[in-house]
This record gives structure tokens, sequence and C-alpha cells, in this order.
């Protein structure tokens, strides 16, 4: 595919351009929103490369991991190992859950926001999740 012809699709097809542009939006304000039920600084989520550190610190992951998204084919695993722990911070362990945040994010980032019976359990990395009902929210 030429560079070129990315200005000419979004003439001949505006609506691919509205679709991008509209889940741009709602990823970055479920983000924000995300933040905030977090206890993290909500406009984060639309500050490039600090957004990533924050969502590291949340999933409890050290913040030298964002390394691991440079790494060519490895980066595709990590950042939906980082999207599973995102769910698990929030106390979802099904499967169903993994696979919508994979495939779903900004969707699926959203609901977890705005919804209220959602709590956020705090950090997941390096933790046994072997007895999951016995985990309490987190303090934020």
């Amino acid at each position: 595919m030429k560079l070129d012809m990315i200005p000419t699709l979004f003439k001949d097809y505006p609506g691919y351009l509205l679709l991008g542009f509209f889940i741009v939006v709602v990823g970055a304000i479920g983000g924000a929103k995300l933040f905030d039920k977090a206890g993290r600084r909500w406009y984060a989520a639309f500050i490039p490369v600090y957004n990533i550190i924050e969502v590291l610190r949340m999933v409890g992951r050290p913040v030298s991991h964002i390394g691991f998204l440079l790494v060519p084919i490895y980066n595709v695993y990590f950042l939906f190992r980082l999207f599973i722990e995102i769910a698990q911070s929030f106390g979802k362990y099904s499967v169903i859950d993994y696979v919508l945040v994979c495939f779903f994010n900004a969707f699926y980032v959203l609901n977890l926001a705005l919804a209220y019976n959602e709590e956020y359990m705090g950090p997941v990395y390096g933790r046994n999740l072997k007895n999951v009902q016995e985990r309490e929210p987190a303090l934020v």
C-alpha cells in the first residue's frame, strides 16, 4: 500500500476517517475515566508514553517494562498481556473478559470505567491470583 493512497482512501471513503476518530475519542475518554477510577491522574490518558507508564503502574509492573513494547513481535504479546492485567486489576478473570479486552479494548475500557459496580482491586503483576475471591477493593 503506497502512502499516497491514504489521503485518497479517506477522500473516497470518509466513513473510515469518522470511524477511526470515533474509536480514538471513545478510547481516550474511557482511558481518562479508568485512570480516575484507579486513583491515577485522569489527564495522563491524553499524554503519549506517560499513559503507558501509568498503565504499567496501575497493574503493578515496573516502568522499565515499557521497553518490551519496543521488541518486535514480542510487543504484541506484551500488549495483550497488559490488557489482560488491566481487566484482572478490576476483578475480571474469565476468558470472555480477556477476549473482549484484547479485541474491543476501547469499548471494554469505557465499560469498566463507567460501570458503577466495577472497582479497582489493585495491582496484579507478580501476585498469586488463585484466591480471587479473597481480594478486596483497593483504597484509592
